[in-house]
């Protein structure tokens, strides 16, 4: 199903607008730099892009265009007709066809110029043949401006037209003006129609919509019809006629009975007969309104006599349906729109009517032949005289009584505490909900306190093997530790066991210790090794320590006195040998002096670090010559990568603390605060 939605036709500039676009587009979207001393091949493709560039805007704006508005041909019969009374189809097609030309025409040009542009022999020639080709899209676009103009204004009228589809469920009003039509769609939908005590209020077609039988059905007002010939019709009667010549539709036709609206039941019969050709195959209904002013019982003999014929050509429509001849119901009704009285009624025969019509149809169909020709209903024949009963297995049974015992409704907290009290009298039991193996455990008491114990301490029974089985795999787990020593204490003397198992002691002490201090690492502070108020860390305390396990501490203490002590506020001299070239020569006479002696007795070995040149056994080159040559290399291959690194997040950054175009120029007369 075809829907129409006008509204997202796209806007159409004007003929200057459109220009403006396209030029400025192609001036953003194209390079704008070109020399004189570029090769002439360059600079034939730099002006070849840009008129190829200008026609393809144009044309892209153009299609889209032609493209978007409808084609009368292709659409609805309803909108078409609708098109044509609002705006001529021949103004309509031909404005389309001059886009279209213009198109081609913009087309034409490019191609022409781009094949001149191919021979040009000079930049001048190049821009000149551009900025013709240029000048000769814009000439025909600005030509077709009315155009443009006209295509804007029929955009922005379609954009304002109701959506009305043509395929749905529809009620149609029609009639006189000033009869009543608006305030009944008013009173059935949500619309909101102008109501005026003078005719030709309604100047166009609106639309609500309702529900009747959870279907939803749009209703339509159309503009009053005089009775008139059809060629002085004026646009807005058009619209209405429009409507019911191509909108299958269930039609109520209204009547003023008490000729309020400034016109006699003879002139609405007139108008009536005048269109009755519309009402072929549609439920028509009359509908006899303001019997508030004037009762339908109350009209003359002439006027019921005029009524009783529209009568008769709506009970037509009947018979056209295979209908009762003497079935009248729901052909002629009454009703009131100031009082609201019949006017439910009258929407719902409408609505009636046209459903039972569209079934109807869908029934005559060929596409309700091949539905129904899948379909094969069986119905067994009894073969004897045994009654069978219908077999329901256990399990659907034993299903069902489940599903019923589930949907019994469950008496919730609160009803129950209406039941036995109400609040601050009924105590809601937690218990009854635990999950339990036995039910009849949920309400058993538990002791918190039993003879001054915890209960939950000694809830589990086999609390005291399960900590027998870890200790147990504990001690297995020292004994795997113990075993990755290459110690075997079966090979050792009495006096060795004695230090081994003296050493392993130790061993788990400070394991002990480390773990202790990396446990509360986060909390304890770090405290300097000569605020140790312990003394455990002194060199007289670990030569005790070997002592006791018979080694000689003597190497160890010395190996430890021999580290260099940083004295602070000490200046480092520079020692003779240093200064004489360090070969420790021999000179009469020279007498070091007393600090010379302290510092020289202070001095302590350290480190020399090693020479990049020095080769290493493994690093693949023969010897200091041929590394350093290698070091050299790498050193020349990085300074290319090095020099075109940008700067960085890490890179050292001093700001510019006198931006340029501060501090830069003449000061004109007035405050320089701001600089």
């Amino acid at each position: 199903m075809v829907h129409y939605n006008f509204k997202k036709i796209t806007v159409v500039p004007n003929g200057k607008d459109f220009v403006d676009i396209i030029l400025s587009r192609t001036q953003r979207q194209t390079p704008t730099v070109v020399h004189k001393g570029y090769a002439i091949t360059r600079l034939r493709q730099f002006y070849m892009r840009k008129v190829k560039y200008t026609q393809q805007n144009f044309h892209e704006k153009l299609s889209t265009i032609v493209d978007e508005f409808p084609r009368l041909d292709d659409i609805h019969p309803f909108y078409g007709d609708l098109l044509h009374v609002l705006y001529n189809k021949d103004h309509y097609k031909l404005a389309l066809g001059q886009i279209n030309t213009a198109r081609n025409l913009i087309g034409k040009i490019a191609k022409d110029y781009v094949r001149l542009l191919k021979y040009g022999d000079s930049l001048y020639r190049c821009k000149c043949l551009k900025v013709a080709a240029l000048g000769r899209m814009c000439t025909v676009l600005k030509r077709i401006g009315p155009s443009l103009a006209y295509l804007e204004q029929i955009r922005q009228h379609m954009a304002r037209l109701p959506s009305i589809d043509p395929n749905t469920r529809t009620v149609l009003i029609c009639g006189y003006p000033n009869v009543g039509k608006s305030s009944f769609i008013n009173k059935i939908t949500r619309a909101d129609v102008d109501v005026q005590p003078y005719a030709f209020t309604t100047k166009s077609l609106f639309v609500g919509h309702t529900d009747y039988k959870y279907l939803r059905y749009q209703v339509i007002d159309t503009p009053g019809i005089l009775d008139r010939p059809f060629e002085d019709r004026n646009i807005i009667e058009m619209c209405s006629i429009t409507a019911l010549a191509h909108l299958r539709a269930a039609i109520l036709f209204f009547l003023d009975i008490s000729g309020s609206c400034g016109y006699t039941i003879a002139q609405q019969a007139a108008l009536f007969h005048s269109i009755k050709s519309l009402f072929m195959n549609k439920p028509l209904i009359i509908v006899c309104n303001k019997t508030d002013l004037q009762p339908l019982d109350g009209l003359s003999e002439e006027d019921m006599k005029l009524v009783m014929e529209m009568k008769s050509e709506a009970l037509k429509t009947v018979i056209g349906q295979d209908g009762d001849v003497t079935n009248d119901e729901g052909v002629l009704l009454t009703m009131s729109t100031l009082t609201e009285d019949g006017v439910m009624a009258v929407k719902n025969a409408a609505c009636e009517r046209l459903l039972n019509q569209r079934v109807e149809i869908k029934m005559k169909s060929k596409k309700i032949n091949d539905c129904l020709n899948r379909f094969h209903v069986a119905l067994p024949k009894p073969r004897d005289q045994k009654e069978r009963l219908p077999c329901i297995p256990p399990a659907v049974l034993e299903a069902r009584s489940k599903q019923a015992a589930e949907n019994e409704k469950r008496k919730t907290e609160r009803e129950l505490e209406n039941e036995n009290g109400g609040a601050g009298v009924y105590s809601m039991n937690l218990r009854k909900h635990y999950i339990l193996a036995n039910d009849e455990w949920k309400e058993d008491i538990l002791p918190e306190i039993l003879d001054g114990h915890n209960v939950y301490d000694f809830i589990d029974p086999d609390i005291l093997h399960r900590v027998e089985e870890l200790e147990r795999e504990d001690g297995f787990r020292q004994a795997e530790d113990e075993d990755d020593f290459e110690i075997d204490g079966t090979e050792l003397t009495p006096e060795q066991q004695a230090a081994l198992a003296e050493i392993r002691k130790k061993k788990s002490l400070l394991i002990q210790q480390h773990r202790i201090k990396k446990s509360t690492a986060e909390s304890r502070p770090t405290v300097p090794r000569k605020f140790d108020k312990d003394k455990q860390f002194t060199s007289e305390r670990m030569g005790r320590q070997l002592s006791s396990l018979g080694l000689d501490p003597s190497l160890a203490i010395s190996r430890m006195r021999s580290r260099s002590v940083s004295r602070k506020g000490r200046k480092r001299d520079r020692s003779p040998e240093s200064a004489h070239g360090g070969d420790g020569m021999d000179i009469d006479g020279d007498t070091p002096s007393k600090k010379q002696r302290l510092s020289r007795s202070r001095s302590r070995s350290r480190s020399v670090s090693r020479p990049a040149n020095e080769v290493v056994p493994g690093e693949g080159f023969k010897d200091s010559i041929q590394k350093g040559k290698a070091i050299k290399l790498a050193k020349n291959s990085n300074k290319k990568r090095n020099k075109d690194a940008r700067r960085g997040e890490a890179d050292r950054v001093i700001p510019n603390l006198k931006p340029k175009h501060l501090y830069s120029g003449k000061r004109s007369s007035g405050k320089t605060d701001r600089r």
